[in-house]
């Protein structure tokens, strides 16, 4: 088996993509961009991608930014710095001279392509930012290396009435891919298992000199996304040198942990797993993280109160309602009143929840002040909890001022 240790990587580079605003997460991503959101007490979704990059051995990486890109820089000097022999932070309206920045994942290397050129690189390791997920990224680069693929899609097995919304692969047995297609209505199934089907991961390896022209005639197309799944990767499944790669199952059948946290129900879902520890999947604090320093100087702060899956607090001296908090996630710097019910409820950074406050139980109720999902997962933001104090305020004092009147 392959380690980092017996593999080259002075001619691999990582090219981490991390422009994404996370739209689908609202109020999270009004201040920062989706990477650099906390996910968990003192990590940031971001840091499972590049944790997996440095357990592999990959010591230079170009980091593609876009949207609100001031706290993810200083957390990936700080925090990672020192784990790569090169960090490149490349801001997409800097680098292109257009404010629109990148327009296209694959835009992110064809504006850098000088960048890469420059580093010496024979092999590209294009990461997503914003998923959390723990991948061996050394025994993909290997499989790339061994079936000398122009192009190598990391891929995971998921069931066949959920993958139309993934980007599909039909492959041989080998592992070659014969078709690669978007989100389609009736997916090809994988071979041997016509229950499930292969998804893309969003994580590739490329060869350069392949890669490089293609790139130049993709930002010559007008008509093209510069997207990787729509523009590139079918270039590479033409040219029957695309290869997808599996992740190894444990004995249960289960790949390691894989999730796009994109929307709130996804994320609050995703956090629980790994705080209860119900994901088979390493944390990113396993490796290359300053324990030294104090994690306030990362923005983080302690809570005052621990969201469990279900926690239940006795009531405060001179109240009568216990602390619930089902299925709660309650992110760094927000702070919990004794009392409080909230179920299902994500509490977003630096809010203070009262005591008296119940979410969860009455959906319409929670819909007049918060964001509720479809699926019931409720974000509180202190925004939200100001609004709804104002207009209580509100209505109570003009309750006071007819009583007056009468």
């Amino acid at each position: 088996m392959n380690t980092p240790h017996m593999i080259d990587f002075s001619r691999t580079l990582g090219v981490l993509l991390a422009g994404g605003q996370g739209s689908r997460l609202y109020e999270l991503t009004q201040a920062e961009c989706k990477p650099a959101l906390p996910f968990g007490d003192t990590r940031r979704i971001v840091d499972f991608t590049v944790a997996g990059a440095v357990r592999a051995g990959i010591r230079n990486m170009i980091v593609g930014t876009q949207y609100r890109p001031e706290t993810l820089n200083m957390h990936m000097r700080h925090r990672w710095g020192q784990a790569f022999d090169t960090l490149s932070l490349r801001h997409g309206p800097t680098v292109t001279g257009h404010a629109a920045g990148y327009t296209g994942t694959a835009s992110v290397l064809s504006a850098n392509i000088a960048e890469i050129d420059a580093s010496g690189a024979e092999e590209i390791v294009v990461l997503a930012g914003d998923h959390v997920y723990d991948m061996d990224l050394t025994a993909m680069i290997a499989d790339h290396r061994m079936t000398c693929a122009d192009a190598t899609v990391a891929v995971d097995a998921v069931p066949l009435r959920d993958a139309s919304g993934f980007g599909v692969m039909g492959t041989d047995a080998d592992g070659r891919i014969r078709m690669f297609v978007e989100k389609p209505a009736d997916p090809p199934h994988m071979p041997g298992d016509p229950s499930r089907a292969l998804a893309s991961m969003g994580i590739y390896v490329f060869s350069w000199r392949w890669l490089k022209p293609v790139l130049v005639e993709d930002m010559a197309n007008l008509r093209s996304g510069h997207d990787f799944g729509k523009d590139i990767l079918p270039r590479a499944v033409a040219s029957g040198h695309a290869y997808a790669h599996t992740r190894p199952v444990d004995a249960e059948g289960r790949a390691p942990y894989w999730r796009d946290v994109g929307t709130l129900d996804a994320f609050r879902r995703t956090w629980i797993d790994l705080r209860d520890g119900h994901a088979r999947c390493r944390l990113p604090e396993s490796v290359g993280l300053r324990r030294d320093l104090d994690p306030g100087h990362d923005g983080f702060y302690g809570h005052a109160l621990r969201a469990g899956s279900l926690t239940l607090t006795p009531p405060a001296s001179g109240t009568r309602r216990w602390t619930m908090l089902d299925d709660t996630v309650v992110m760094p710097g927000a702070r919990i009143e004794p009392g409080a019910r909230l179920t299902r409820t994500v509490v977003a950074a630096g809010t203070m929840v009262p005591g008296d406050l119940t979410v969860g139980e009455d959906m319409a109720e929670d819909a007049r002040w918060f964001r509720v999902t479809s699926a019931g997962t409720t974000l509180v933001t202190q925004s939200m909890l100001d609004q709804r104090t104002a207009a209580r305020t509100r209505i109570h004092s003009s309750a006071t001022l007819n009583s007056g009147r009468i």
